[in-house]
């Protein structure tokens, strides 16, 4: 094998931040190291929300690691945090910056064209000192395996390449976690999906809206009403000189309401609350969607198989608790952590350990207890099933229920609840805290909202219209496998770039007559395409990235 095909100590498959603190950690212990990355760019297929952590527990931050990395590669540190209850027009909110400063070194807003393009610059660096570098636009689409053994990975631009150490930092749809069986897409209850808008605005303006300086930023959380009973909440970040604002939602609760996610965005860009910071211009310079790993469903307690690792949303490492969102800062952690396990077990001559040795760090340094945490798995035995919602929906919607959540919030318990991380752990995936219990805080607590939204979010047409895309023709790379709306019907409403009645999207629903009967069936054109994965969740697909370089490409991100 070695003389067929090129030999790296190290692959690194993606250059996101698990990717980067991977390929960085290893260069600087003397690991010939290569990272293959799909976009034309760093960052051009990434998406987050979002916000990147330091934590204090955290035996690795992405600053400690690529020195200068706030002052380049990021936009406004989070200096404020507030979580609002939404009933209607009437609004009641909590500063929870007391609890999101918690465990917190620091937590600034990102945007990912702009920062895993300053990380891959800095990995390149520090590879290439080491015999490797990093390539952009090559899509690794497979494990080369030498007797059922992994030995490398295949790509589709280039030849298999060897290596002793293999990195899956590729994301929440990572080809290598499938094909090692480390991932599957078979339960849309355990991913979240989220939709998000960057909308331009210039830096005084966020400045005197939001009544923040240069160096300050907010963080807002949204729930409630707005979203119709679908399970999840919405989110508002400052950058230099844009938002970002976007829902993240439970995917089976999507799937179960038959939720339009663009209709669910534009509900919220529209509501009274937000006029306050939208004034009467709107200037959407982005729209874009990826799934989500909730953590504690799909995080992978052993994310490895013989020399492969995962790291990142690859091993399903998203925090997705009540206003706890955190996955790139354990991206970070993880990528490090394994290739330390990797050095460590090179040293002892036994470099086929690494795997055990990193599993047993996401253990011993409590990365698998912020993901996995046991509190959970108890409350939601007890909690997530229809008679104990129901008990919680009724008792809380009682004259009694309602008396205690205006006493609760006299005692100054309400704010402390949204603030503390030990009850966010063991939230149930129900509709009582994301829908219920919002709604009637807002109800009985809330003042209503005066302001007039004016703004006009674009169509949907117009959103696809405005992204940017090189269509490999020819190559689909998503192939309807059951085109019936039983088995993929759920895509029509549930794809971000697709709707009921929208010929332009991914999915659309159709009449076909046949031998004198008709019959509903879905179709598909990939070209407009975001990459989310949705689908192969949620419809009867074969799915895969596009090519290394194709598909859309992500400017903001």
């Amino acid at each position: 094998m070695t003389d067929e095909h090129e030999h790296y100590e190290a692959v690194v498959v993606g250059a996101g931040p698990g990717g980067a603190a991977a390929a960085a950690t290893l260069a600087r212990n003397g690991v010939e190291t290569v990272v293959l990355e799909r976009g034309v760019d760093a960052g051009s297929k990434n998406v987050t929300g979002g916000l990147i952590y330091a934590e204090e527990s955290a035996p690795y931050t992405i600053d400690g690691l690529l020195p200068g990395f706030r002052e380049h590669a990021t936009e406004r540190p989070v200096t404020d945090y507030y979580i609002h209850n939404i009933a209607g027009e009437k609004v009641k909110t909590f500063d929870i910056t007391q609890g999101h400063e918690r465990d917190t070194e620091w937590a600034d807003a990102v945007l990912r064209r702009k920062m895993d393009s300053w990380m891959a610059e800095r990995v390149h660096e520090l590879t290439r000192e080491t015999g490797g570098g990093l390539l952009t636009g090559v899509k690794v689409n497979g494990l080369l395996r030498d007797n059922n053994e992994i030995v490398g990975v295949t790509c589709e631009e280039l030849d298999p390449i060897e290596a002793d150490f293999i990195v899956a930092a590729d994301g929440v749809n990572s080809e290598l976690a499938r094909a090692a069986g480390l991932m599957d897409w078979e339960e849309p209850e355990e991913w979240f999906q989220g939709v998000k808008a960057v909308v331009d605005m210039p830096g005084d303006a966020i400045n005197e809206r939001f009544g923040i300086d240069d160096d300050e930023g907010e963080a807002h959380l949204f729930s409630g009403d707005l979203y119709d009973g679908v399970r999840g909440g919405g989110f508002l970040y400052t950058n230099e000189s844009s938002l970002c604002i976007g829902n993240v939602f439970h995917l089976d609760s999507i799937v179960a309401e038959e939720a339009e996610v663009q209709e669910l965005l534009d509900a919220l860009l529209t509501h009274p609350l937000l006029a306050q910071w939208l004034g009467e211009e709107y200037d959407e310079r982005e729209y874009s969607a990826k799934l989500v790993p909730d953590s504690k469903k799909a995080a992978n307690p052993s994310p490895h198989e013989g020399r492969l690792v995962l790291v990142g949303d690859a091993g399903g490492q998203m925090q997705a608790q009540g206003p706890i969102i955190k996955g790139m800062n354990h991206a970070v952690t993880a990528g490090a952590l394994a290739a330390e396990a990797f050095v460590e077990a090179r040293s002892r001559g036994k470099p086929s350990t690494a795997g055990e040795r990193y599993e047993q760090r996401l253990h011993d340094e409590g990365v698998m207890a912020k993901l996995r945490p046991m509190r959970y798995e108890v409350a939601s035995a007890a909690g997530e099933n229809d008679i104990t919602t129901d008990l919680a929906e009724r008792l809380l919607d009682s004259p009694l229920g309602r008396a205690s959540v205006r006493a609760a919030d006299t005692a100054g318990l309400l704010g402390r609840a949204y603030g503390s991380p030990y009850l966010a752990s063991m939230m149930p995936d129900t509709k009582t805290p994301y829908v219920t219990l919002p709604t009637i805080i807002a109800e009985e607590l809330g003042t209503r909202v005066a302001d007039d939204n004016t703004i006009e979010p674009p169509s949907l047409g117009e959103r696809i219209g405005e992204l940017t895309y090189d269509t490999d023709v020819g190559n689909p790379h998503i192939v309807l496998e059951d085109d019936s709306v039983a088995a993929s019907g759920a895509a029509v409403t549930a794809c971000p770039v697709s709707a009921e009645g929208f010929g332009g999207g991914c999915y659309r629903e159709e009449t076909v007559q046949s031998n004198g009967d008709e019959e509903r069936v879905v179709s598909l054109d990939t070209q407009p395409c975001v990459e989310c994965g949705t689908c192969a969740v949620v419809a009867d697909t074969q799915w895969e990235h596009p090519r290394g370089g194709k598909g859309v490409e992500f400017r903001e991100g």
